[in-house]
This record gives structure tokens, sequence and C-alpha cells, in this order.
């Protein structure tokens, strides 16, 4: 085992300690670190999106921003504006960095910012730079947005349009805990507490040094990108995601019921998408090729919003994960 690949397995172990019961979701989120892309990750509220995010940026070597979108929030308070500083007689506009200028940035409850301001948001994830006044301030190296967004609250928020849905590399579902598994949340919050209380009269002092030098750096990830980036795809692999992608767009020629329910089919983003999540997969699993499985275990996160089904569809409750399911069984690998 590589030594990238013992540090992701490290970060993975970590950030299982504080969240139960969401292994696919811890998954994820460490694919879309690794594939250098931007995750919208949607659940309902308690089902612990903000700390799964938080659990990752704690365990890494980087700066972590949270952003609370609301409505009245501006596009300058995500980018960061001009301020005029005066010294000396004489006055100056400087640029005061907004939250996004991070690492991993968390923008939470996106759909309840208007338009602008997710423009702004989503330019950053796409250019990965900031134009304020005509200067154009680059981000980091390791930039990063996890995007949450709440399914069932829809009054006042800004719902995303398909076509910036399309610039997030997955699609993220969190579901609800088994029983057994929520009694360890019980006890994992309790623990916390217990631990809370207990260290102002315990004379222990957290040492901070120490948190801080168990952290994954960030060069770990950049070397895994580049053991990722030489994942053998075989010619199979690569016609075979091109044919699912190909399905969304014709999938009237697959099977009667993928023709009613598909309306628009997924842009060729979804084709890099499956490749880089397909790679990232294999790496994790530690082959150094993708194979059927790899494809078939991240189609659904790569395709859930980037499908517009039809009314048609939606009258008949089919679901976005339905389609995907039924696309998957019709479309052969040859």
């Amino acid at each position: 085992m590589s030594a990238p690949l013992q540090q992701i397995q490290s970060l993975k172990t970590r950030m299982q300690q504080s969240i139960i019961g969401q292994e696919d979701v811890i998954d994820r989120l460490i694919i879309g670190l690794l594939a250098n892309g931007n995750l919208l990750v949607e659940g309902l509220p308690g089902l612990a999106k903000t700390r799964a995010i938080k659990a990752m940026a704690e365990n890494l070597e980087a700066d972590f921003s949270r952003i609370q979108f609301t409505p009245d929030l501006l596009p300058s308070d995500v980018t960061g504006t001009e301020v005029y500083h005066q010294a000396g007689g004489e006055g100056t506009f400087r640029f005061e960095r907004g939250p996004i200028f991070g690492n991993i940035i968390l923008a939470d409850e996106i759909n309840r910012a208007p338009a602008k301001v997710q423009a702004a948001l989503l330019e950053a994830m796409e250019e990965r730079q900031v134009t304020v006044s005509g200067t154009t301030h680059k981000m980091d190296p390791l930039f990063m947005v996890m995007a949450t967004q709440n399914p069932v609250e829809q009054e006042g928020t800004y719902p995303l349009p398909e076509a910036q849905m399309d610039r997030f590399l997955m699609h993220v579902l969190i579901t609800y805990p088994p029983v057994e598994d929520e009694v360890k949340v019980i006890e994992l919050v309790r623990a916390e507490e217990q631990k809370a209380f207990a260290a102002p009269g315990s004379g222990k002092k957290v040492d901070v040094q120490q948190a801080e030098s168990d952290a994954i750096p960030q060069s770990e990830i950049f070397e895994a990108r580049a053991q990722i980036a030489g994942i053998h795809v075989s010619d199979a692999i690569a016609k075979y995601m091109a044919d699912l992608v190909y399905a969304t767009r014709t999938p009237e020629a697959y099977t009667e019921d993928l023709g009613r329910w598909i309306e628009i089919g997924a842009s060729p983003r979804a084709s890099i998408a499956l490749d880089k999540c397909g790679r990232t997969h294999a790496w994790l699993n530690g082959r150094d090729y993708v194979d059927p499985l790899d494809v078939q275990a991240i189609a659904p996160d790569v395709f859930r919003h980037r499908l517009t089904l039809s009314f048609e569809a939606e009258g008949d409750r089919v679901s976005p994960d339905t389609v995907i399911r039924e696309m998957i069984k019709n479309v052969a690998l040859t």
C-alpha cells in the first residue's frame, strides 16, 4: 500500500469515528477531494451533512471556511471586496478576501441564496479564481466546495438551475441511519458532551499543536491525485462510460420506460466525472485499473443531478436513482 493511500485510509478512519452510519457519504466526500471536484450534499436536517464535511477538514492540513447562505447575502459577502484604507495622509483600496478563499469550503444551504450569490460561488468553483474590480485573485491549489441542500423546504429558496447543477462533480444523498447506528450516534454525542464538561475541571489541556501535527498534509493529497491520474482505463471501460452517458440522450433506444422518463440527458461533464470518480474509486480499493463495478458504484452520484426527468416520471414518482438503475441494467459492456 502506497504512503498516500495509507494516509487517505487514515483520514477515512478518523472521519468514521465522528460520523456514524454514513460510510457511503464519507467515501463520496473523499472521492470528491481526490478527484479535485465539488460536491452537492443533500439530505434532511440533522443527518450530519455539516458534521461530515467539518470532520474531513479538521483532519486535513487545510483552511476550513463555512458560509451560511441566506436570502440577504451579497456576492461580496462570499468573494470579498475592495476596502478603502487611509494611512499617512494617503488612501488606497485593498482587497479584503471573503470566506471563499480557503481550502475546504462549506456552502451551507446553497439554495437559500439569490442567483447572483450562487453565480459568484459557482464561478469560483469552475474557474478557480475570483475577479473583483478588474483584478483576478487565484484560489489555492487545494480548493474544494461542498454545498449542502435541504430537499424538503422550498419556500423562500432559489433552486439551482440545471446548468449550474452540472458543475458539481457528484450529487451525494444522505439518508436516515438504521436504528443500530442511531443508538451509536446517541452514545457518541453523549461521550463528546462528557469529555467537554469534564475537561475544565480535570486540569488537562488540549494539545493544539499535537492535534495540528496529526493532520494529513496537503502534499499527500497531491501525491494521491498524481497516482490516480495514472490509473489504467481500458478502451472497453472508456466506451462503457461513454455509452452510459449516451444512453441518457437516446433513452428510447434502450427501453420504453427510459424513453418516457428522461427528458434531457447528461452533458460531457458526466463522462469526465465518471472517468475521474471511477479512477479514484479503483485507487481507493487498491487497484491500478478501473473495472465496471467502479463505474457502476459512482454512477448514481454522477448522474443524479444531471438528468432532467419528464413530467410523466415525476407524476409516477420515479426517482433519478430508479432511472439510473434501469439504465445500468440495460447498457452492456462491449
